[in-house]
C-alpha cells in the first residue's frame, strides 16, 4: 500500500537510486522530450531549481486558483449592467474600475504550472526540459511511494500537501538529475 510521507527526511539517498531503477526500467529515456533530444542532468536540474525559485517568489498554490479570496466587505450584489440610470459614460467608468481595481488575480502558481512557465520564460529551462522534468519527479514520486502509477502532480495537489513538500521534491528531483542524469553533450 502506498505510504504518506511527512517533510522531514521526504526524499532519501535511497528514494533516489530506487528512482534511478525505475528510470532505467522505464520504456524509452527519461531524458529525451518532444523535440527528439536528450536533455542534460545538469539542464534537467537548472529547471527545476529555477521552478523552486519561481514558487518562492510567487507563491504555491495547490490547485489553480485565478482570483484571490475577496473580503465580504467588498462583494456587492449590485451590478452596473443592471442600472438603467446609468449613461454610457459611466456604465464604461465602472467596468475600467473594475478591471483596474476590482479584480485581484492569485499570482500563486501550482507545480505543473510552474514547471511550464520555467519552460517558457527561457532563462532556466525550456519546453523540451519542461517536459523531461515531469518525468523525472513522476519516477521520484513513484519510487517515494511505491506506487507505479503515481504522478507528480497528483502528488503535489493532495490536500495535506505544503510548499515545504514541494520545495523537497524539486530540490530532490535536481539533486537526482545532477547525479544520474545524462552529461551535456560536447559542443
Amino acid at each position: 500500500m502506498p505510504k504518506t510521507i511527512t517533510p522531514t527526511g521526504l526524499f532519501t539517498d535511497a528514494t533516489l537510486r530506487k528512482t534511478q531503477e525505475i528510470t532505467a526500467d522505464s520504456y524509452g529515456s527519461v531524458w529525451i522530450g518532444p523535440s527528439g533530444e536528450e536533455s542534460s542532468g545538469e539542464a534537467v536540474a537548472r529547471h527545476l531549481e529555477g521552478t523552486a525559485a519561481l514558487l518562492d517568489k510567487d507563491g504555491w498554490s495547490r490547485v489553480t486558483t485565478y482570483f484571490r479570496d475577496r473580503d465580504e466587505d467588498q462583494a456587492s450584489d449590485a451590478n452596473p449592467a443592471d442600472d438603467e440610470s446609468l449613461a454610457v459614460k459611466q456604465m464604461i467608468r465602472a467596468v475600467l474600475r473594475f478591471l483596474h481595481d476590482g479584480i485581484d488575480l492569485d499570482p500563486r502558481r501550482t507545480l505543473d504550472s510552474a514547471l511550464h512557465q520555467v519552460g517558457e520564460d527561457g532563462a532556466h529551462g525550456d519546453p523540451d526540459t519542461a517536459r523531461v522534468t515531469s518525468g523525472v519527479l513522476d519516477r521520484l514520486i513513484q519510487a517515494h511511494t511505491g506506487s507505479a502509477s503515481a504522478r507528480a502532480t497528483a502528488w503535489s495537489e493532495r490536500q495535506h500537501r505544503t510548499h515545504a513538500d514541494i520545495t523537497a521534491l524539486l530540490r530532490a528531483g535536481a539533486r537526482f538529475a545532477r547525479t544520474y542524469g545524462p552529461a551535456p553533450q560536447a559542443t
